[in-house]
């Protein structure tokens, strides 16, 4: 585990060197949402070319993006990285700390909050960047729409709308009218549960039987990192966002957004229309690929990895 002397009255959290692969030299520090909910934030060595903030996707912790954290590293970007409330180490929900919850994603909002105050303390030089993954690309388009200070932003299958088949379709829209009438809002949403270990042969994230066994590393060696399912207010609270963002006009700054053609998880379709209307953004999809495009086999990987540092760079 790493820790350090604490800047700007952050204090010093657990992270676990162990399962990361990432660089050398990593700090870890807990902070406090306005609202009370202690988070974590991992801050990986400088880069002369700035920092990437990396805000990941549901059930997703710090120690995950170690290697992504490894290849910023190796073309001069340092990285800084997320425990979203009710994942990772941050605070869990009282009533069930195995079930993704909020009530409103406002709740994100406050945790970007509290991260940009704490990096503003540890004093980063050069230009900040973002990637948002998943969950922590719909996070990371409203932080921009709220001032988010980074000169270039890239996306891997933000999560701008959620994937379900018709008949999940009807049975959500019943369950979601009809929750809050029947007392069932925290528990988790249909189709979902506690956390289970997935086999390889039945995933939707990645083809790379490696990255998968580095994930699959992670929490088996550290099950305190493992989250199952969301809430049903979670799932409300998220397809609200999902069409709040897209209602929305496109930030002014450069953006590429990257998805896998084999992708089951979000809507790609939303994705290339926002994209459609973004000045100067550009809609990658990259074939074969799943999910976690920046966990896929070293092809798709490398692909991944240059769209983000053309991005960056022309922007830097």
């Amino acid at each position: 585990m790493a820790s350090g002397a604490a800047p700007g009255g952050l204090t010093p959290a657990p992270f676990f060197d162990d399962v990361a692969e990432g660089p050398g030299g990593v700090f870890a520090w807990w902070v406090h949402s306005a609202d009370g909910t202690r988070l974590r934030l991992a801050v990986w060595p400088e880069g002369p070319k700035g920092t990437v903030l990396m805000m990941p996707g549901r059930t997703e912790y710090c120690e995950k993006y170690g290697r992504v954290a490894a290849d910023l590293a190796a073309a001069g970007y340092g990285m800084v990285s997320f425990d979203w409330r009710g994942q990772g180490l941050a605070d869990r929900p009282r009533h069930r700390r195995d079930m993704g919850h909020v009530t409103s994603f406002d709740e994100y909002r406050q945790d970007v909050a509290a991260f940009r105050d704490a990096i503003a303390a540890l004093n980063l030089t050069g230009p900040l960047f973002l990637i948002g993954h998943s969950m922590g690309g719909a996070i990371g388009l409203r932080a921009l729409h709220d001032g988010l200070p980074v000169k270039a932003a890239v996306f891997t299958a933000p999560m701008w709308g959620i994937q379900m088949k018709p008949h999940l379709k009807v049975l959500r829209g019943l369950v979601l009218n009809l929750s809050g009438a029947l007392g069932i809002e925290r528990s988790f949403a249909p189709t979902t549960g506690p956390y289970r270990p997935m086999p390889f042969d039945d995933n939707p994230l990645t083809t790379d039987r490696g990255q998968f066994d580095y994930m699959s590393r992670q929490t088996e060696t550290h099950p305190d990192l493992t989250l199952g399912g969301p809430s049903i207010l979670w799932l409300k609270a998220a397809l609200a966002e999902c069409a709040t963002l897209m209602a929305m006009p496109a930030p002014a700054l450069p953006c590429a957004t990257i998805v896998g053609s084999r992708e089951k998880i979000v809507e790609p379709d939303k994705m290339e229309r926002r994209m459609q209307t973004w000045p100067g953004g550009r809609f990658v999809l990259i074939p074969g690929a799943e999910h976690e495009v920046l966990m896929e086999a070293p092809a798709i990987r490398a692909r991944t990895l240059a769209t983000i540092l053309e991005t960056f760079d022309a922007a830097a």
